[in-house]
């Protein structure tokens, strides 16, 4: 087997152990970002703990095929960036969605979820929903109201208790 077969081999298992890894992966298209447009993104998604590759595509449907993604290889045409998201499977939607916002050329194509295929329509709903933490908080502040209510109405009969004791 020769060095460039080899180095292939590497490769494939090195994206197809990322992919394993990953909760939410998204393809995009980034051809026409500058350098600048580029290394902006990539500290966007470094912040929100996004690992940001660029792979052959040939490769990356190898990996994605022995993982049995077999639909990924309808979306690597072209270049080809691969966004993986390790603790929040919506972060990378989130942040490529937003950054196409204000940059056109950056197109999604579509991702692997929680080992779902979504296709572009999906990949952009996905990025509607906020981070785990918000959706955390949302959830402990509507347990908190109920009881807060209760707390504030038992402390008004008390008062009102106290007030006509005296």
């Amino acid at each position: 087997m020769g060095k460039n077969r080899e180095a292939k081999e590497t490769k494939v298992q090195e994206i197809k152990g990322k992919m394993e890894k990953a909760q939410g992966i998204i393809f995009s298209k980034y051809q026409g970002l500058t350098v600048e447009e580029d290394t902006e993104l990539r500290k966007n998604l470094r912040e929100a703990g996004v690992e940001y590759k660029v792979y052959k595509n040939k490769l990356s449907a190898l990996a994605a095929k022995q993982l049995g993604y077999d639909e990924a290889e309808q979306l690597l045409e072209g270049p080809i960036s691969i966004a993986f998201g390790y603790e929040d499977p919506t972060a990378p939607a989130r942040i490529l969605n937003s950054y196409s916002k204000d940059h056109k050329v950056l197109e999604l194509k579509g991702g692997i979820v929680s080992g779902e295929f979504f296709d572009e329509a999906k990949v952009k709903q996905l990025a509607t929903i906020p981070p785990r933490e918000v959706l955390i908080a949302k959830l402990l502040g509507s347990f908190k109201a109920p009881l807060s209510n209760f707390v504030y109405l038992l402390d008004g009969i008390s008062k009102k208790k106290d007030s006509q004791e005296a």
